[in-house]
């Protein structure tokens, strides 16, 4: 059963991770469950006490993200040597090191305790000092050493020695180049040469131009510098590596000192989030017990905006007899907030036992076992599951795992199935949960159910009150008093017509009710002070007849029936005389009109292929011909009719040849 997402104590943890630093910090925290040790809980509200003292006085602390030097320690410890990168990220992280440790040691005028971690860091001072000298903008500085700094100043003269030589080739050779400056190639300094004056420059060529009109040659005065500045180079290098082993080599050697800095600033950046969330809720520290009370006074819900979310009273454990109240059945109108109400009491509870402080103006809460819920419909297409069989699978886990020092809430008792017997199963409910000995909260709207807590002891009713006339919640608990659903009340200040809420009535209970019952019209005319009244934000949207107005409805649009039409493949049928447009001469349909709409006719002079819409039926070919008209004597030759005629009767090697217009 994952209480913590379906109370969305998940959410508040996203918002105190994001108040933390490191990794670390960040992994505990999702971790983070409510303490069964009443010894380690108090001293996780203390330190919460104690970093939001020090935030308030000191400013947020100089922490950063520390997982990238963990890597690069790592790789101190194995041999490997440190990039100049790298040893920059060690010296950061020393001198974040010494900030946090001023930070922490700033606090020691206030006697806070945190203050004293920082006489455990390590702030290694030569390391740092080592690193800063040698190290500068990602690169071995000329300064490192002696040896580097006079192997950089040689380098810098030979390549000032070979531009000279270049420059002095130029200009001797002004007519053989094809630019007037030189170039580098390949690490050697080249003159721009003319392709045809290749042989009158000594030297080398180093490479050539796209369209090759160009060569690029390193005159041979200038090879000799070179090789010199190739030699520094290796001596440079083999420097730069000397320096880079030794500081790796005493990175490597701060190795375990590092890691107690790490861990420190992890388990501080831990603490001190609980004091930046503390502050970003405008918290305070709750009262621990282990006597089974829970009392709230202003309580807020943590994810709601404080300017909207109205403060909850909510006292459970003690009665003003001062008997012993283990549950509450609170009752009230589906809008009235009892879901928000017992949602903010386990959240306030459960925060408060993972060592966090509370969004309240006073709270003592009581330690608890375990936190059990059911909320939602839990409807699971997936596993087949209804509302009520997602309550049931709910409930039976509960009683499951209940015990005398489990806290239980359970939304909507008995919902989901025929109201008789789901409010007899809340009663077997909330009779287990009696006998378990837990504090539970449960929200109803079950009459008998109110009537059942009325009569058992420990259990009492509460109510949720809500403005009948703005129809919102005010979320105010009233302890000891059963609510009402107001259902018909809510129906009717929205506007269900008068005939409709007579019927509702009428079944839920008996003709009298519904007689007696103050519909909104009968208030209306009832007192010349409630004519008067200023229509509120409800009324405005309310209807002032008492039938139900039909709104206009969506129409769906059909597609018009078309009248048959004649396929143009029976328009024109063979023999039909035609009169053909715009010259209008008669023809004779010799083959009807295909699926594009072309027919044939036969002309007095050719046969022609034409569109139907440029003829038009001049004599049918019934009022023409007689019936079984053999039309081959108009459209075919002598030859190839007896041609047709052999092909009928015997065989022959005879051919028909049609020449198409």
């Amino acid at each position: 059963m994952n209480t913590e997402q379906k109370i969305e104590f998940h959410k508040i943890k996203e918002q105190w991770m994001d108040l933390a630093v490191t990794q670390a910090a960040k992994d505990r925290i999702r971790k983070t469950t409510f303490f069964l040790s009443e010894s380690d809980l108090r001293r996780q509200l203390r330190d919460t006490a104690d970093s939001r003292s020090l935030i308030e006085r000191l400013g947020a602390p100089p922490l950063q993200n520390l997982e990238e030097i963990k890597e690069i320690m790592a790789a101190a410890g194995k041999g490997d040597c440190l990039t100049p990168y790298q040893l920059e990220r060690v010296e950061k992280v020393l001198v974040a090191v010494k900030r946090f440790r001023d930070y922490l040691l700033r606090g020691k005028p206030y006697d806070n305790p945190l203050a004293y971690y920082g006489d455990n860091f390590h702030t290694l001072e030569e390391l740092r000092e080592e690193i800063g000298r040698q190290i500068r903008n990602g690169a071995v500085d000329d300064y490192a050493s002696k040896t580097l700094r006079q192997i950089r100043e040689q380098m810098a003269v030979c390549e000032e020695q070979m531009k000279q030589k270049a420059e002095q080739v130029m200009r001797s050779n002004k007519s053989c180049m094809a630019d007037s400056y030189c170039t580098f190639r390949n690490g050697r300094i080249c003159v721009p040469v003319k392709k045809e004056y290749k042989l009158k420059i000594p030297g080398s060529v180093i490479g050539k131009s796209s369209t090759g009109s160009t060569l690029f040659m390193e005159p041979s005065g200038a090879a000799k510098f070179y090789e010199e500045l190739q030699m520094l180079k290796i001596g440079e290098e083999n420097e730069i590596y000397r320096i880079l082993y030794t500081l790796t080599a005493m990175t490597a050697d701060a190795a375990d000192a590092m890691a107690e800095n790490i861990s420190l600033m992890e388990k501080l950046d831990f603490i001190l989030s609980k004091g930046k969330l503390s502050m970003d809720m405008k918290a305070v520290e709750p009262s621990i017990n282990t006597d089974r009370r829970i009392v709230l006074k202003d309580a807020r819900h943590p994810l709601m905006d404080p300017s909207v979310n109205i403060p909850l009273q909510f006292e459970l454990g003690t009665t003003a007899e001062g008997g012993k109240t283990r549950g509450i059945v609170i009752t009230g109108p589906n809008t009235g907030g009892k879901t928000v109400a017992i949602k903010t009491v386990m959240l306030n509870c459960m925060m408060a036992q993972c060592g966090l402080h509370v969004p309240c103006k006073e709270a003592d809460i009581c330690m608890n076992g375990s936190y059990l819920c059911d909320i939602g419909d839990g409807q699971d297409i997936t596993e087949n599951l209804s509302t009520f069989s997602a309550h049931i699978k709910n409930v039976l886990e509960v009683l499951n795992n209940i015990n005398r020092e489990s806290f239980v809430i359970m939304d909507e008792l008995g919902s989901g199935t025929d109201p008789v017997e789901g409010m007899g199963i809340a009663i077997a409910i909330l009779e287990e949960l009696r006998k378990s000995g837990a504090n539970f909260l449960v929200t109803t709207h079950y009459p008998e159910v109110k009537e059942y807590a009325r009569k058992t002891p420990d259990i009492v009713n509460a109510k949720m009150t809500f403005n009948q006339e703005t129809l919102l919640p005010t979320y105010q608990m009233v302890i000891g008093e059963a609510g009402e659903s107001c259902a018909f009340h809510i129906a009717d200040r929205l506007g269900m017509p008068e005939e409709m809420l007579k019927t509702a009535v009428r079944a839920a209970y008996g003709e009298e009710a519904a007689a007696e019952y103050p519909f909104r019209g009968q208030k209306k005319t009832g007192s010349a002070q409630t004519k008067q009244r200023e229509p509120d934000d409800a009324s405005r949207y309310l209807s002032a007849e008492n039938t139900a107005k039909k709104a206009p409805a969506p129409k769906i649009s059909t597609l018009k029936k078309q009248p048959k039409r004649t396929f143009l493949t029976e328009k024109y049928k063979l023999g039909d005389s035609v009169m053909v447009y715009p010259d209008k001469k008669i023809g004779i349909v010799c083959k009807p009109v295909n699926e594009k709409g072309i027919l044939r006719v036969q002309l007095p002079d050719k046969k022609i292929w034409i569109n139907h819409k440029r003829v038009k039926l001049h004599v049918a070919a019934e009022e023409l011909y007689p019936e079984n008209y053999d039309f081959s004597v108009l459209f075919e030759t002598v030859a190839d009719r007896k041609i047709r005629h052999d092909m009928e009767r015997k065989y022959t090697e005879e051919i028909i040849c049609r020449k198409e217009d």
